[in-house]
């Protein structure tokens, strides 16, 4: 029979992603399709597994991972993906959706759908993984924070308290673990997931577009829909300083692994870096970068870092994945693939792999390659 095998290739030289369809007659078997689709995991979610040539280059890397192609594609989910985070280990990564679901892949071979998170009462927007990776904490436009046990799959609890959309949640680094939520209610609340009400609720004048930790957990980031980024100082209940120089609303924060650093992106179609060392000058803004525009739908579209903190990442609305170097400020990769717009992008704990999320339901786990620089 006539196959058409569907090769996906990493191209080095060309800084992106290649998709090269050939033509190819197997008349002994009908089951070697290059785009297989495995049934694997809790109601038959499919993932989309692309093989490679044998001429591959990057074997070596391949196995880095024990991933089945340099690049895989996850589908399964019956709406957009808002959020997907590797867990601490790097052993598995998490999505959630428009469809009220937070899937659970195996980052290894065909990364498998192993189980699904269902009990949402709305869209998930936001998740997070607990430091041990027993847990995920999610945030859901039913105004509720939720824990979740991995293993089980069985909702923990759920935390109410915000009476609007829960825009982002962020988990605390050091310390007892604590949650931070930021709401369309105008609140940033700190929870701890041992009781079901809030020990902190900080008032904005405007909505809570997201929310971040800092690497120590003393101060809370947040962004707002007046274009700012408030930093919040827990004990002391007050905002101790605000970055400005966005010109739109804030659509995501992620502080830098080294918690030295601060990326925002806004709807201003840029994204920014921020000093927030402890004793850093007044004017803390370091750098804009240009190149990951939004899309007319407006989503709240997060940046990330490299795990060495040396590189900054974002989704864009023109369906790419947009790599800079932090310091140069210069584009190192662009990266097509996706029908729509990037929500979200994750980069593996341990580098050269990034899982990003889109609105065409899918999520690309790809390798990166990084030179120095």
């Amino acid at each position: 029979c006539l196959q058409t095998l569907l090769r996906v290739q990493y191209k080095h030289s060309e800084n992106s992603f290649v998709m090269r369809v050939s033509s190819e007659i197997d008349d002994e078997s009908s089951t070697q399709m290059a785009l297989s689709v495995v049934t694997d995991g809790a109601d038959g979610h499919v993932v989309k597994r692309s093989r490679i040539s044998d001429d591959i280059d990057d074997e070596d890397d391949l196995q880095d991972f024990e991933l089945t192609a340099p690049i895989m594609i996850l589908a399964g989910h019956e709406g957009e993906i808002f959020t997907n985070k590797f867990s601490p280990d790097g052993s598995h990564l998490a999505s959630g959706s428009f469809d009220k679901s937070i899937f659970l892949w195996r980052v290894h071979g065909n990364c498998p759908n192993w189980n699904v998170l269902k009990t949402h009462g709305g869209a998930v927007v936001e998740l997070q993984w607990s430091r041990d990776g027993e847990r995920i904490f999610s945030g859901c436009t039913d105004h509720g924070v939720y824990v979740w046990d991995v293993h089980t799959g069985e909702r923990i609890k759920k935390l109410r308290g915000h009476t609007s959309f829960v825009n982002s949640i962020s988990r605390n680094r050091d310390g007892v673990e604590l949650i931070c939520s930021g709401s369309d209610d105008g609140t940033l609340k700190i929870w701890d997931p041992r009781e079901r009400q809030h020990v902190q609720s900080l008032d904005h004048q405007y909505q809570v577009t997201s929310v971040e930790f800092s690497q120590s957990g003393d101060l809370a980031f947040a962004g707002s829909l007046d274009n700012k980024i408030y930093a919040w100082d827990l004990r002391a209940k007050q905002v101790t300083y605000k970055l400005e120089g966005h010109e739109d609303t804030i659509t995501g924060i992620r502080v830098s692994p080294d918690g030295s650093f601060l990326a925002s992106n806004s709807l201003d179609n840029t994204v920014r870096t921020w000093n927030v060392k402890p004793f850093a000058p007044v004017d803390r803004s370091l750098h804009a970068y240009e190149g990951a525009p939004h899309d007319m739908f407006k989503n709240l579209v997060r940046p990330c870092w490299s795990p060495d903190s040396t590189n900054v990442a974002c989704g864009s609305g023109d369906r790419t994945v947009v790599i800079w170097d932090a310091a140069s400020k210069k584009i190192i990769y662009k990266l097509p693939g996706h029908s729509g717009g990037v929500n979200e992008l994750d980069w593996h704990p341990a580098g050269r792999l990034m899982a990003s999320g889109s609105a065409d339901q899918r999520i690309f786990l790809g390798e990166i390659k990084i030179k120095n620089h």
